[in-house]
């Protein structure tokens, strides 16, 4: 996708934290089919528009096996593990477990690729990772750790983990020079094909909502927060790596907050204040540009020109 990497960000940003509020709307029907519906719309519209803009779909079985994987990980078994473990975690949690995306991304890359783990990025981590554990932290201290929540929070961190696993096959991608717009196409299809297996080995009966908050929703999320949210966050993780590019799963869940104060009166504590506060120090940190080192000169040369002095 064009435009810039600051702009890209914050059109990932603006548009996945207020798909927060709009998930609301999927659960009339089973979360399975609202994900399967949801994909198979958002693979359809790209194609449309890949067929549309003569892209070629056109990739080798090597790249198709990595896209298949990328479906898999990012846009199946991902949404498919935390929309099962919102069943028995509050939002809060999920927030924060998703906010995780950084460090898992940080170690994946530095063992797949062999990526330097910077102090800027860790200290940009904990900034981060404790700045949304404040803003929710009413919540949390609220909620009772039972053997359900548990199992809950085990699949929170599992879809995180497979979210990581789909940002490095999208590095991968990259680096075999497949563009985001038709890997996303490819990578979706696959995604939606098994989140519909999985409705059929569950024999999940097939229903659907005519309500007008769903089917806005649904274009919503199928439309913004799939084909144009994706683009645009895939398309910052392979401009600046995948590490960096997860500092966005702190903002989200200030932007839903943001959202849920508008809609729902939701109020700002100290906490949660301070807790906005540290969020953003760390994407700060984290995307400011680290000072370039000097050119090193070959021993004996001068360090300027003598020839002009």
């Amino acid at each position: 996708m064009r435009g810039s990497t600051s702009f890209l960000y914050v059109v990932t940003v603006l548009i996945w934290g207020t798909s927060w509020y709009a998930m609301e709307y999927q659960f009339v029907i089973p979360f399975e089919l609202a994900i399967l519906y949801r994909f198979a719309l958002a693979t359809a519209m790209l194609v449309g528009y890949c067929l549309i803009t003569g892209r070629s779909l056109r990739f080798s079985r090597r790249d198709h096996l990595f896209m298949a994987a990328q479906g898999f990980f990012l846009f199946g078994i991902n949404y498919v593990l935390f929309y099962w473990a919102a069943k028995y975690l509050i939002s809060a949690l999920l927030a924060v477990c998703f906010s995780t995306l950084i460090v898992m991304n940080m170690v994946n890359g530095a063992i797949l690729f062999r990526n330097p783990i910077t102090g800027r990025a860790v200290v940009a981590a904990v900034l981060g990772i404790s700045g949304i554990c404040l803003i929710f932290w009413p919540e949390i201290a609220g909620s009772e750790f039972s053997s359900t929540a548990l199992f809950g929070l085990a699949l929170s961190m599992l879809g995180t983990f497979a979210a990581s696993l789909g940002n490095m096959i999208t590095v991968r991608h990259k680096a075999a020079g497949i563009p985001v717009v038709e890997g996303n196409a490819i990578g979706m299809g696959y995604g939606t094909l098994f989140v519909l297996v999985l409705v059929l080995v569950r024999g999940i009966p097939f229903s659907f909502s005519t309500d007008t908050g769903y089917l806005i929703t649904l274009f919503y999320l199928a439309l913004f927060a799939s084909v144009i949210g994706f683009g645009s966050y895939l398309t910052i993780v392979q401009r600046l790596g995948a590490d960096k590019a997860a500092y966005t799963s702190v903002l989200f869940p200030v932007v839903a907050l943001a959202v849920s104060t508008w809609l729902e009166g939701f109020v700002w504590t100290w906490l949660a204040v301070v807790g906005l506060v540290l969020v953003l120090s760390g994407n700060l940190l984290v995307l400011m540009r680290a000072p370039r080192p000097a050119p090193s000169l070959p021993p004996g040369k001068p360090a300027y020109d003598e020839t002009v002095a």
